[in-house]
């Protein structure tokens, strides 16, 4: 039996691109590494924010964007582009604008468990939780 095409990854600790964090300079962090001693996910946000959070819970985070966003939150969240799942249909899509990255993100590793930088092995989005009359990014 051949292996499949996406190997596991090691870490959970992905860090975001320069090209894509610099436009959000100054937004609130919810996720940040090294992890501190709260959790993002059980604090109040303030009114800019900026997600890229551990994919292995995505749903959990998408939830805590839309909940924020509703309390009167700007939210952007980065994470694969998963548009197939309930928690997609259920707290992005009705809330958020899809921006749609070209190519590949190589997200920075954070904690040295690759052996060289590769980019994701899946597309990646930038969900805009805002008015949309605000323009975005």
């Amino acid at each position: 039996m051949g292996r499949g095409y996406i190997s596991k990854a090691k870490s959970i600790n992905w860090g975001t691109p320069p090209e894509i964090k610099d436009r959000f300079e100054g937004w609130f962090d919810p996720c940040p590494h090294p992890r501190p001693e709260w959790c993002g996910l059980s604090i109040p946000w303030p009114k800019k924010v900026f997600v890229n959070p551990p994919f292995n819970r995505l749903d959990l985070w998408v939830e805590k964007c839309a909940v924020e966003y509703m309390a009167g939150s700007e939210v952007t969240l980065l994470m694969p582009a998963r548009v197939d799942t309930k928690y997609f249909h259920a707290w992005v899509l009705p809330y958020a604008q899809i921006e749609f990255i070209k190519g590949r993100v190589r997200y920075v590793d954070l904690d040295g468990s690759s052996e060289l930088p590769q980019a994701a092995p899946f597309p990646s989005i930038l969900c805009h939780y805002k008015h949309p009359t605000e323009p975005m990014g």
